[in-house]
């Protein structure tokens, strides 16, 4: 089982079919304020091809003038020139082409090097730009499309396509460019000597554009296969890199390698195909780009030879112009044949610019309004007024089912709210007509089964969604007409999994809040119970904690990010199972903190212990997205409805539990796994 359906279109198929001329958009929106150093490149690309062209003519030159006695004058290029500039002697004449071809070479090396600049400075500037735009849309995303996106598909993203961009910008540019010079030059050269030996030479010409047209309409479709296939073998890695320690201890080693196998072999198979029609592609076009240096010299050759040209051929060919033809057609299979080579890394950088720019072209749920004036948090009151809400297509299994790490918890009822309702809401909606109010300084806890909907309540509260019906109110502004930095400003949040960026651990406490004392760091890192093992670090506050704080204990993470919290002191409180990975002692020791840490402050927890939230002003209860019961500890236990069953579950008077409860248990768990297994 490789856990990759390869029949499933490109993740980011949709956002790639809105693109319109991504080119031209990468040149317009982001090439344009580097406009000098581009021109800066085709200038000295200019330049420098056209004195790489120089040395042959020359050569022409003292072949014919200097060693068969033509008119010195009179030959091409210096029949352009003032006859005053021009020596009369054999041996000045000899000097004089000498120091031409030295001068070209010097000069042409320098506008080499303006070219290599210019190119050079254009690229990686224009991917420096792209790399950090599209970072920052992506990370300014609504949380459904991380939902639908894997993180190695993402990486993918930000950095092979990206890159693919750089490689055209530079190579890609360069080599078109040179092409252009190459052949615009050369042909033009070839008819000012002799065309109708031009004409030979240069018949293959319409065959190569014939062969690389066929090329290009083949090879399009192949390379955003291969853009998709290397986004999904970056989010197996990433995947199984982020799970080494499951894998260890499941000593699944063999299984993983396996997965890796299958979408590697999918890599390669469909990569492959790229590299087979360029593998028949180049030999070919090079092989067309060869008929012409033949017929050139098969012609010319016969020319000076016999002293006539074969068939309607007339006049005469000079020694010099058919050594000069000789060298620029051998020069020119080149270029036609790198015109493929172009056209591959174009072609690669479109598929690639397709994808980044359907990232940024992503538009997600939530209406962001700049104008928008700040929240103002007076008392701390939050109503939630009716709200519903639902996600997008496969959004809700994906964020749902990475909520299911909450075991069983529970919640309260009104005399109109009944658990195990007959009529469920509609099956597409997450969160059903949900309302009710907490008071400023108090402390709400939800408690319910896995996938009650939760976590999405309070993901409602931060707006990384918004409600699709009703209205959520802090002190009575709607958090959709307040600014979003300053609603996020206002909360802090403590989760079940407490993420440390890698770096130090007084870096990951003021991460938020980046100008804080050191004074005022270890004043939180005290309020968290959290200085003292700080302190036993080998480095203090400046020990790394090493990537996703894996040198510190769950324990340790989740008091770190209590730290964080009681650092930025925010008006709102969530604990999202803030307790849940610990032993008993440290749990003790973080609900010390979090006690703190609530006082005088709203806080919403949701609890995987119920015993850790028995003190909590009001308790909602959730079940199917819906509160179907609410009060305090003491209530809800007198209701003998949800939340009485869920704490004799975790009383352990498993056998006293009704078998209502047991079978909608079962339903629901059943419920869970199949939702796992689709976001699987």
């Amino acid at each position: 089982m490789s856990g990759v359906d390869w029949d499933e279109d490109d993740p980011f198929e949709e956002q790639r079919e809105q693109v319109e001329s991504p080119m031209r958009r990468l040149i317009v929106e982001y090439g344009r304020p580097y406009w000098f150093a581009v021109s800066v490149g085709l200038v000295g690309s200019v330049l420098a091809r056209a004195l790489d062209l120089l040395p042959a003519l020359l050569l022409a030159v003292a072949i014919d003038a200097i060693f068969y006695d033509a008119a010195f004058a009179e030959q091409v290029p210096l029949s352009a020139l003032p006859e005053a500039w021009l020596p009369a002697t054999q041996d000045g004449q000899f000097w004089f082409v000498v120091t031409a071809i030295a001068a070209s070479f010097a000069f042409g090396a320098v506008f080499h090097w303006i070219r290599n600049w210019g190119f050079n400075a254009f690229s990686q500037s224009v991917q420096h730009d792209v790399r950090t735009a599209t970072y920052d849309k992506m990370q300014r995303l609504d949380m459904e499309f991380f939902a639908n996106k894997q993180t190695g598909e993402m990486m993918s993203v930000l950095s092979n396509d990206v890159n693919q961009l750089e490689r055209f910008l530079n190579e890609g540019m360069n080599s078109a460019t040179r092409l252009i010079v190459m052949v615009v030059g050369i042909t033009f050269l070839l008819f000012w000597l002799e065309p109708q030996l031009a004409l030979v030479s240069l018949a293959p010409v319409p065959l190569i554009a014939i062969f690389t047209y066929l090329f290009v309409k083949k090879i399009q479709p192949k390379y955003a296969a291969v853009r998709s296939s290397v986004g999904k073998v970056n989010s197996r890695l990433e995947n199984n890199l982020g799970g080494i320690n499951v894998i260890k201890s499941s000593n699944t080693e063999g299984f993983e390698s396996g997965r890796v196998e299958d979408v590697s072999r999918k890599y390669y198979d469909t990569n492959w195909e790229a590299i087979w029609l360029r593998i028949k592609f180049f030999p070919g076009l090079q092989l067309i780009s060869g008929i012409g240096f033949v017929l050139t010299f098969l012609v010319g050759g016969y020319w000076v030879f016999t002293g006539s040209g074969p068939g309607p051929i007339t006049g005469e060919l000079a020694i010099g112009t058919f050594v000069v033809f000789i060298m620029y057609t051998q020069q020119l299979v080149w270029p036609m044949a790198q015109f493929g080579q172009v056209i591959n890394m174009y072609q690669r950088a479109e598929a690639s610019s397709e994808r980044i720019f359907g990232l940024m072209d992503e538009t997600g749920r939530i209406e962001r309004d700049e104008d928008a004036d700040d929240l103002e948090v007076r008392e701390g009151r939050v109503e939630y007024d009716h709200v519903s809400f639902s996600y997008d297509d496969e959004s809700a299994a994906a964020d749902e089912s990475a909520s299911a790490t909450e075991s069983a918890s529970g919640e309260n009822s009104s005399a109109t709210e009944t658990w195990g309702r007959s009529d469920p809401h509609p099956a597409d909606r997450i969160i059903d007509d949900v309302s009710f109010a907490v008071d400023g300084g108090d402390t709400v806890a939800l408690v319910g089964p896995t996938g009650a909907g939760k976590s999405t309540v309070l993901k409602l509260l931060l707006r990384l969604y918004d409600v699709d019906d009703g209205e959520i109110r802090i002190d009575g502004q709607d958090v959709r007409d307040v600014s979003l930095s300053s609603l996020r400003r206002a909360m802090g949040y403590v989760g079940q999994e407490s993420y440390l960026f890698y770096g130090t651990v007084e870096e990951n406490i003021t991460y938020g809040t980046f100008d804080a004392s050191r004074e005022e760091i270890v004043a939180a890192a005290k309020a968290a119970e959290a200085h003292e093992f700080i302190q036993n670090l080998p480095e203090g506050y400046d020990t790394m904690v090493g990537e996703r704080g894996v040198k510190l204990s769950g324990g340790q993470r989740q008091r770190v990010a209590i730290a964080r919290a009681v650092l930025k002191d925010p008006d709102i409180l969530v604990l999202d199972e803030a307790t849940s990975d610990v032993d008993t002692e440290t749990e003790m020791l973080i609900q010390r903190s979090i006690d703190d840490l609530t006082e005088d402050r709203t806080t919403f927890a949701i609890a995987h212990r119920l015993s850790t939230i028995k003190d909590a002003d009001q308790i909602l209860v959730l079940e199917d997205g819906s509160i179907v019961e609410r009060g305090t500890h003491e209530q809800l236990l007198e209701n003998g409805g949800l939340y009485s069953h869920l704490w004799g579950v975790q009383a352990g008077e498993i056998d006293e539990l009704p078998q209502e409860f047991v079978e909608r248990a079962q339903k629901r768990q059943a419920r869970t796994e199949v939702d796992a297994d689709v976001d699987d």
